[in-house]
């Protein structure tokens, strides 16, 4: 395994992260278009983005631990075709029910690719580049989702909503083809897949299982992970129609302002990643903290910046809680990582996702949207960093019990070398 074979391995991986969430929060870009032409309510638009990460939610384990038994690539390359198609479906939907299935379908193909991706990418990289990598990996969903709202709603301006989703579809594709071509099973085998049994040779993968659950501080780490990943998408779900309605700014000009707030994120889980790991290196338990500010910090951000009436000082507080609201997102996978067997990185990988899209991604847009036709946008918005509290909480009891967590992750091992010496 070269270093520039890894890099090659983390660009094409990242960019069909990029494609997934293209495909995923494009439709955020018109939500004004078709609450227009279909008469929809905004609980109706929050599930059809809803749907997607509650399929993510449902499907993750399962598929991903298959992915660590059939093969991780061929894994990949399956799922970004699934989810393309689905989103060239969603271009030629006639209805509300049509757009829900194909919705329905794109988190079937999405369900396992962040989990699956990323420990492909970390099976590749030293161990110290943990928490950067896994930050800079899934701040490939806020890239996306920049990329996603701000072309979408360009397209969407000038050809229709139709073509946005059409677009998106055809990328996927394209991208699918070429990391079939590139990345295979083969070349990434001597990387051992993370010093574990690489997918399809079997292996001891079922008696591992109950040590994704096995401690306190890894526990901690989903749900922190999920609560403030709810913060997250609710702004990049809603931010389009906040400055849409409360600045009256056009779809276009919403998504592309949008989309800013969307880099904003993905700058907040690469910093968060790097901070965590240069500060870790001399104390681990400092990862739990950089997690901590984080999350209070958005708290207080977030909350003040939604207080204030519409204006530059608001945007400018609302974006400075956006930097911190997935920031915890690197740190939080890198605790995973370092606290389950790497024989099931996956199938860790895929346990955090789930708790990020039962936590986070499914009821975040949803929920801001129920709140959102009862008491107005303005005011969901304003309830929704309190769940900072919780996640901050759980980021500081994980760090109070990481000592004994990591005796406990290490103890199996330790047994094994016993009985073999």
């Amino acid at each position: 395994m070269t270093r520039r074979y890894a890099w090659l391995v983390f660009a094409l991986s990242f960019g069909l992260l990029l494609s997934d969430y293209m495909s995923r929060q494009v439709l955020n870009a018109v939500f004004p278009l078709l609450k227009a032409e279909w008469l929809l309510s905004d609980t109706q638009l929050g599930a059809l983005s809803g749907i997607v990460a509650l399929m993510v939610g449902v499907l993750t384990f399962p598929l991903s631990l298959l992915a660590d038994r059939w093969g991780r690539v061929r894994s990949l390359v399956l799922a970004a075709v699934v989810w393309s198609l689905a989103t060239l479906g969603c271009a030629v939907s006639a209805s509300y029910g049509e757009m829900f299935l194909g919705r329905f379908m794109v988190g079937v193909g999405e369900a396992a690719y962040g989990s699956v991706g990323i420990a492909v990418v970390l099976s590749v990289f030293p161990v110290g580049l943990r928490a950067t990598l896994s930050g800079a990996f899934i701040a490939g969903g806020a890239f996306g989702s920049v990329l996603g709202v701000s072309i979408g709603g360009v397209v969407a301006q000038h050809l229709g909503w139709r073509w946005t989703f059409g677009i998106m579809g055809l990328f996927g594709l394209v991208l699918a083809a070429v990391y079939g071509v590139v990345v295979t099973e083969r070349r990434l085998a001597p990387a051992g897949y993370g010093n574990g049994p690489a997918p399809g040779t079997g292996g001891p993968v079922r008696a591992l299982l109950p040590r994704l659950f096995s401690s306190v501080s890894v526990l901690c780490a989903y749900v922190g992970s999920g609560l403030q990943m709810f913060i997250a998408m609710a702004l990049l779900a809603w931010m389009p129609s906040f400055l849409d309605r409360y600045y009256g700014l056009p779809p276009s000009k919403a998504g592309l302002a949008a989309g800013g707030f969307a880099l904003i994120t993905g700058i907040g889980m690469i910093g968060g990643g790097i901070v965590s790991d240069r500060l870790g290196r001399s104390n681990p338990h400092l990862k739990w903290t950089v997690a901590i500010v984080c999350s209070f910090g958005s708290l207080v951000l977030l909350t003040g910046g939604f207080q204030l009436p519409p204006g530059t000082p608001q945007l400018l507080l609302v974006g400075a809680g956006t930097l911190l609201s997935n920031a915890t997102a690197g740190p939080a996978a890198a605790m995973v990582a370092s606290l389950t067997p790497a024989a099931v990185a996956a199938t860790a990988m895929a346990t955090l996702t789930l708790a990020n899209s039962l936590l986070g991604l499914a009821p975040g847009p949803a929920v801001t949207g129920m709140l959102a036709d009862r008491m107005g946008l303005d005011d969901a918005l304003r309830l929704v960093p309190l769940v900072a509290v919780v996640a901050g909480l759980a980021f500081a009891l994980g760090r109070r019990h990481y000592d004994k967590s990591l005796i406990s992750a290490s103890a199996p091992a330790l047994e094994k070398t016993e009985i073999s010496a």
